[in-house]
């Protein structure tokens, strides 16, 4: 931050300026930042190029960042153009940083001031100038990058211990908006049916002190067919979403006005907005919907249209579950506890993919949701599945179980699919309806405390 702050200065003492079609922040994970920013006289050049303080803590990285300028972003959806975001955050997942952002580029404070100054990201900064003085005088990368000396030598004049003692002492201090949030005692939270931010979630819904029989994969619909390196965000995605959406058609008619939306990561503790947000990601791809990007499916027999949050719940009415298809490497990316949870909301039973990234597989058996993965050189589309079909699963082993499909013309297929229940912990977990029925259970058979 120090190094990005001395690049500033020395390209404002320059003469450089960031274009009027670069979106500029800054947001520091810590009051500290601002401290050490102002005390070394830094603060003052990255406001003038336009990086003035929004807020501490997560913004663009979990697309809290605000919206675009509206020609702006206007004419990316009229012309399709691929415009990109350089962020110094950790996450640069398709639709993260903004709906109409595709390409998002991780990198260091330093060189974020200096994408924005050049104001593009396809620049050869070695040989191609980051900007004019106003003279027109190139100015290139290697003329307003600090030396470590000089990031050092601030580092040491302002970065002290006593800012951090000084500071975190009077944390709760910092912001009185926490000390104003009307709160209720007492041992058990008492739920607000009025609350659009928590909600009383059904995960204990018809829960018994002893397992029950696994419910049945019979005839089970098909509600997505999904393509490889699917994320975590792309199932259950964290940022803004627009008052079209499944979501946001939800908060509309609760009265609710589409600059309170907030955030998916935000309303995270009202099960009804997480649910209507799984695979409504814009970029998700349901090849089931032609590949259409946004969380689009058929529901079947009827051949309808839908929305997948609709189709879930027109299923769930009849009691049909559900079974989902992906390629490899389905749930990559962050441990996202949602992705897992709305996929057992919606009805999903059953998730067959190529191959699952490790946290989201386990995640998946936590919620009770059977994971299982195709043999090398077998996917829905060497099976020809369409989405039309109905499936059923029964088991042949510990290793193994048999997945039945009956095609809409009539033709049955069977194949053998791998159970990736992969520990005997991991097969108890799902035999109890996921890891918090487990776990309650466990509580209710230990002896109270005297």
């Amino acid at each position: 931050m120090i190094g990005a702050g001395l690049l500033a200065k020395k390209a404002v003492e320059k003469g450089l300026k960031v274009r009027s079609t670069v979106k500029t922040s800054l947001a520091p994970g810590s009051r500290v930042v601002t401290e050490y920013l102002k005390t070394a006289g830094l603060d003052q050049y990255l406001d003038a190029l336009g990086f003035q303080l929004v807020g501490y803590g997560c913004t663009t990285c979990i697309g809290n960042s605000g919206p675009l300028d509206e020609k702006i972003e206007q004419a990316i959806k009229d012309h399709d153009i691929i415009v990109a975001s350089v962020l110094s955050g950790n996450r640069n997942f398709e639709a993260r940083i903004h709906s109409a952002v595709k390409a998002n580029f991780l990198m260091s404070p330093q060189l974020v001031v200096a994408f924005a100054l050049a104001g593009r990201v396809d620049i050869d900064m070695e040989k191609e100038p980051i900007g004019y003085t106003p003279s027109g005088s190139p100015v290139f990368l290697k003329d307003i990058w600090p030396s470590s000396e000089e990031i050092h030598k601030e580092i040491s004049r302002c970065v002290r211990p006593k800012i951090f003692l000084d500071r975190y002492a009077k944390v709760l201090e910092d912001n009185p908006l926490w000390k104003e949030i009307p709160s209720t005692f007492g041992a058990q939270y008492k739920w607000d049916k009025t609350s659009t931010y928590i909600q009383h979630p059904p995960y204990f819904k018809d829960f018994t002190k002893t397992p029950q029989e696994i419910p049945s994969l019979n005839n089970m619909r098909c509600i997505a067919l999904l393509g490889d390196s699917i994320t975590t965000d792309h199932i259950s995605p964290a940022g803004a979403f627009k008052e079209t959406s499944p979501a946001g058609s939800y908060l509309l008619s609760l009265g609710i006005k589409p600059e309170d939306f907030n955030s998916y990561g935000s309303r995270r503790g009202n099960h009804h907005v997480m649910m209507r947000g799984s695979f409504a990601n814009v970029r998700i791809k349901n090849f089931m919907a032609g590949g259409k990007e946004g969380g689009f499916t058929v529901i079947y027999p009827e051949n309808k249209p839908s929305s997948i949050f609709d189709a879930c719940m027109h299923y769930q009415k009849s009691n049909i579950p559900l079974i989902l298809f992906a390629g490899k490497d389905y749930g990559m990316g962050s441990s996202r506890d949602w992705a897992a949870k709305g996929t057992k909301l919606l009805g999903i039973r059953v998730v067959v993919a190529e191959s699952f990234e490790r946290i989201h597989r386990s995640n998946l058996i936590g919620m009770g949701v059977l994971p299982l993965q195709f043999p090398e050189g077998i996917n829905y589309t060497t099976l020809g599945i369409q989405g039309d079909e109905v499936f059923t699963v029964h088991q042949a082993n510990q290793q193994e179980v048999i997945l039945d499909i009956t095609y809409a013309s009539g033709k049955k297929v069977s194949t053998a699919l791998l159970c990736r229940l992969d520990t005997e912990m991991e097969r108890t977990y799902y035999q109890e309806g996921g890891i918090l029925p487990y776990v309650l259970r466990r509580i209710l058979k230990q002896p109270p405390l005297l």
